[in-house]
């Protein structure tokens, strides 16, 4: 279970957050945010001094899943491995297949876009406020969340975009988008989500209604608050029938695992996560009768 959760009431949640309002909540403790930019720094430098070697900026072109090993040819080489495991986030659905494996479930990208708190307006903020989520999707709605540096974000929007890597709105790979508007399954969510669809757009055209859309749970909110903050895009895993993958999704070809789906909080949990990851390849791979005790 979770550790310290309890039900708050109008008052209860004035003295956590005095700034927001709500006819109940539940008060999570526990929960947390990081800098995850500087966990990988740090993770990154563990591996180096354990000996491993970390290649950036080096993309795969081709995989060769035949023969004794696994053959990933990249921008900067190639690379040959008895096994593999594939988190290729935004790519994995490309990899996978290059490697064997099965289309479904396709990757369809959303961006994600920010709003920043201005700095004379963070006290409307102590902590982590977020919205009772609609269980029909894997996207939280619009919430607030206090970094670890005191920043105060909200968001973020969910827009499906026309490239996986489309960190301005506007950004339009045909490849991508190709591949978005021939899968089944994108129709399918359009069809079964065209509402939220609409205000989502509304969200992502308009800061202003996104900041509405916010002060439901904190009524003193203004767009004047506000100012343009980052954004990211999600690797959202959609099935054939249209179905938003919400939980970890894994495959299996002949000498890889795929991590196909990773949903929010993939990176706060990330040690966790990879722990079963790690599990998953000692199954797939009988690597664990080959330690060396």
């Amino acid at each position: 279970g979770v550790p310290g959760l309890r039900r708050l009431d109008p008052g209860d949640l004035r003295e956590i957050e005095p700034k927001a309002t709500g006819i109940a909540a539940l008060h999570s403790p526990a929960t947390g945010i990081v800098d995850f930019g500087e966990v990988a720094r740090s993770l990154a430098r563990e591996l180096a001094r354990a000996g491993a070697l970390i290649s950036t900026g080096c993309p795969v072109t081709a995989v060769e899943p035949g023969g004794r090993r696994l053959v990933l040819r990249t921008s900067c080489g190639e690379v040959r491995a008895s096994h593999a495991v594939f988190c290729a986030g935004l790519w994995a659905d490309r990899l996978a297949a290059a490697s064997g494996g099965d289309r479904d479930p396709r990757i369809v990208p959303f961006r994600g876009a920010y709003l920043r708190l201005r700095p004379e307006r963070r006290d409307l903020v102590r902590s982590l406020i977020y919205p009772v989520p609609d269980t029909r999707l894997p996207f939280l709605g619009s919430h607030l969340s206090r970094d670890p540096h005191g920043e105060v974000l909200i968001g973020p929007t969910a827009l499906m975009v026309a490239a996986r890597d489309a960190y301005r709105a506007t950004r339009i790979r045909p490849r991508d988008l190709a591949a978005t508007l021939s899968w089944p399954g994108t129709w399918r969510l359009v069809r079964g989500f065209w509402r939220t669809g609409l205000t989502e757009i509304g969200h992502a055209a308009r800061p202003a209604a996104l900041v509405a859309d916010a002060a439901r749970f904190v009524p003193e909110l203004r767009p004047e608050d506000t100012i343009k903050g980052p954004s990211g895009v999600r690797a959202q895993a959609v099935a054939r029938d249209g179905k938003l993958l919400d939980d970890f999704a894994f495959s299996q070809t002949e000498r890889a695992l795929h991590v196909r789906n990773a949903p929010s909080p993939a990176a706060t949990s990330a040690l966790a996560i990879a722990r079963l990851v790690a599990d998953r390849a000692e199954e797939a791979f009988d690597l664990q009768s080959r330690r060396v005790v």
